[in-house]
Formats: C-alpha cells, sequence, structure tokens
C-alpha cells in the first residue's frame, strides 16, 4: 500500500494531479482545495495518500497532511459518504474547519459541499460528533456554547454571541469567534470587548 508520494508536478486535471516519481506517472485524486495549494507544474511536491483497492482498479487520493487523510477515512465511516463526496466536503472545509463544524453540530457548515445534501450532512455531524475530539484539539468549550447550552455561559458571553448573531452571522460561527474570544482576553471580558475580538475571529 503506497502511503506517501514525492515527485514532481507532471500535469493537472479537474480532480486529480499525475505526480510523476522517478519516471511513474502516479493518477491521485484530490480535492479542489488540495489542487489549489500544490506548485506549478514542473515543481516537486509531496502528497499523503491513502490507497483503495477495488476488484476493477487501484485508486490514489492525495492530500496536503496527515490529518486531511485521517478526516478523508473518518467521513467514509459515514453511511451514504463515499470518497467522492468526502473529497467534496474536505475541498470546502480544511481538517480545523470540519472539527469545528462537527463539534458545533453545525449542519450547515458541511452541506456547503456538492453533492452533501440536508440530512446527510445532519447524518455526518451527528455521528462525528464523538469521533472528532481524537482527529483535533478543539477547545470543548466550543461546544458546550453552542446551542441550548449557552445559557448557562457568562452573561457578557451570552449577550456577545447575540450581538454576533443579530449582525447575520450563524451561532455556530459566532459562538465559536466568543468562545475564543473569552479563552484570548480571559475572565471578566466585558461584552464590548467580546464583540470586537470576535469580529476579528470570524475575519480571519
Amino acid at each position: 500500500m503506497i502511503g506517501k508520494l514525492k515527485g514532481v508536478i507532471d500535469s493537472y486535471a479537474d480532480d486529480h494531479v499525475i505526480l510523476d516519481v522517478h519516471g511513474v506517472g502516479y493518477v491521485v485524486q484530490c480535492s479542489v482545495r488540495t489542487l489549489q495549494k500544490l506548485p506549478k507544474v514542473g515543481e516537486a511536491a509531496a502528497l499523503a495518500i491513502e490507497t483503495q483497492v477495488r476488484e476493477d482498479a487501484i485508486r490514489l487520493f492525495g492530500f496536503m497532511s496527515d490529518a486531511e487523510r485521517d478526516w478523508f477515512r473518518l467521513l467514509q465511516s459515514v453511511q451514504g459518504v463515499g470518497s467522492k463526496v468526502a473529497l467534496a466536503i474536505l475541498g470546502i472545509l480544511p481538517p480545523g474547519d470540519l472539527a469545528t463544524a462537527i463539534a458545533m453540530q453545525d449542519k450547515v457548515a458541511v452541506a456547503r459541499a456538492p453533492g452533501v445534501g440536508p440530512k446527510l450532512a445532519q447524518r455526518i455531524v451527528a455521528e462525528l460528533k464523538d469521533k472528532a475530539p481524537a482527529y483535533t484539539g478543539i477547545d470543548p468549550n466550543l461546544a458546550r456554547l453552542s446551542g441550548e447550552e449557552v445559557k448557562g455561559a457568562p452573561k457578557p458571553v451570552q449577550d456577545a454571541i447575540s450581538a454576533l448573531v443579530n449582525l447575520g452571522y450563524g451561532r455556530p460561527q459566532a459562538a465559536a469567534a466568543v468562545a475564543a474570544s473569552a479563552e484570548a482576553l480571559g475572565d471578566g471580558a466585558e461584552t464590548s470587548a467580546l464583540i470586537r475580538r470576535g469580529l476579528k475571529e470570524l475575519a480571519n
């Protein structure tokens, strides 16, 4: 099984790259985001590889990091998610953002991927919510602040989240931004400071 390839970019297509490794051209399927990050034709590149062996073919999937490859595998543990859908999700959500979306149960973010409807997005965030922490260092406070549990948060935090939601941001995104802000600013941070910092987090 191939776990990594290092070579020179030979050519690109819409959904794959041909990587020349010592004269052998490997067809490696990649997400749109990965294809955009790879260097120009003729330049060196290295990809973490997932090899899938089928009766009629051997397919190689390439990723910029081992973490992204791990998410590719994990996504396919959900019924209805094959390699094409998994790549589509990773094409719009890098590992960190995907981890946050699952921890926050943000099915809307996952449903942005081509081929992912609301029902499948709901299934993905529901089935992976207990597995996601193994693949990321996401702060559990982000999950705690989502949904109804925000009621137990300090009042400045609640008010800051409400303010960002009123500005048009989704509640999961607003909660994540305020949680990060509260952690950075420390206990006792005022609502206005949390809002300002939260807006900066959302702009990143």
